[in-house]
């Protein structure tokens, strides 16, 4: 497996001075919009968050009447179900999406996965997507500490990830559980590969508060339950890409997560046509401003960042071995829910 490492440098430099990786001579493969509207419909699993879903899905189904059949859900999950129904001969999605370019990268090997480079391929970054399109970043989403700025005054804010574990947050915090989402598994991985797992274990002492995912962390930081997140997204994620008073997003400065959310075609999908449809718009410069409006990063170069936000190349990141999360992925799942339950 080979080492795939997602860094601000890289992208900082794709960002600033690097031209199409395809050249001008880049030529996106067909979509028979025809065939895609008589096979009506397309089955996408999901973790794109809920709202930039729904909006995603009713768009491209209002511009070609295709139907999408939307499963959302964590991206943890979406491969636990994925790879369930591909070993029981019945899977049942056309097209994926969740946060996980190592089992991506794993997927494609093992011959999962329909290549399909569309139009705006030679847009998006390099280091975020499989060069023969067996699978392209939908989005970069940038992981730090949410916190509540009205609850938790500046100076009493955590700087670093380590911060964390200062008794004066017992009580406080909430994060997401790596055994429903993918980028906490990513999180995690990183986080007990550079601090230990002693770190993990203080926030347990310090009585942190385990949800769902990304979505449920910024709900109970709204409904004020906790006021910091141990690991959360931009708020404007998950507010329709709108400014959300009180609440903002602390890049600590050992660095934050910069996360790919790779895209892939099934092969032998039920709707082919379809998908490949889906696919070309996803990456379209209507989708990704689509995404980048909703508060993500979008994948394409040449889409700007999120109203508000820094861009990529501003943000100091943490490194992500992709390679060392997908070996430890299983160990890194039981070794969390040890100390969490």
């Amino acid at each position: 497996m080979h080492a795939r490492i997602l860094t601000a440098a890289a992208i900082g430099l794709t960002l600033a001075c690097a031209p199409p990786a395809l050249g001008q001579d880049f030529k996106p493969d067909p979509v028979d919009i025809a065939a895609a509207k008589k096979e009506g419909m397309v089955s996408w699993y999901t973790s794109t968050p809920v709202q930039l879903a729904q909006a995603l899905a009713s768009k491209f189904q209002e511009d070609t009447g295709i139907r999408v059949q939307l499963l959302r859900t964590g991206g943890t999950a979406v491969l636990r179900r994925i790879m369930s129904e591909i070993k029981a001969g019945q899977a049942g999605a056309d097209i994926l999406t969740f946060s996980d370019a190592a089992a991506a990268d794993d997927m494609a090997r093992q011959g999962l996965f329909a290549a399909f480079t569309p139009a705006g391929f030679d847009k998006i970054r390099d280091d975020v997507k499989d060069k023969d399109g067996r699978w392209i970043a939908q989005r970069i989403q940038v992981l730090g500490m949410p916190v509540r700025t009205d609850k938790v005054a500046e100076k009493d804010r955590p700087r670093t990830w380590s911060d964390l574990k200062d008794a004066k947050y017992k009580g406080k915090m909430v994060m997401p559980d790596p055994n429903f989402t993918a980028i906490q598994v990513i999180v995690v991985s990183m986080l007990s590969r550079k601090l230990g797992w002693d770190f993990y274990k203080a926030l347990r002492a310090n009585d942190t508060m385990i949800v769902q995912g990304h979505q449920q962390v910024f709900q109970t930081l709204q409904q004020g339950e906790r006021v910091l997140g141990a690991e959360g997204a931009p708020p404007r994620t998950y507010n329709k890409g709108q400014v959300v008073p009180n609440h903002t997003l602390i890049f600590p400065s050992e660095g934050a997560f910069f996360v790919c959310s790779p895209m892939a075609i099934l092969k032998g999908a039920a709707h082919p046509n379809a998908a490949r449809a889906f696919a070309r718009f996803m990456f379209s410069t209507e989708a990704q401003s689509m995404i980048a409006a909703s508060g993500i990063h979008a994948s394409r170069a040449d889409i700007a960042p999120p109203p508000g936000e820094p861009a990529l190349s501003a943000i100091k990141s943490w490194p992500i071995d992709y390679d060392y999360v997908h070996q430890q992925t299983r160990s890194t799942k039981t070794r969390f829910s040890e100390i969490f339950q």
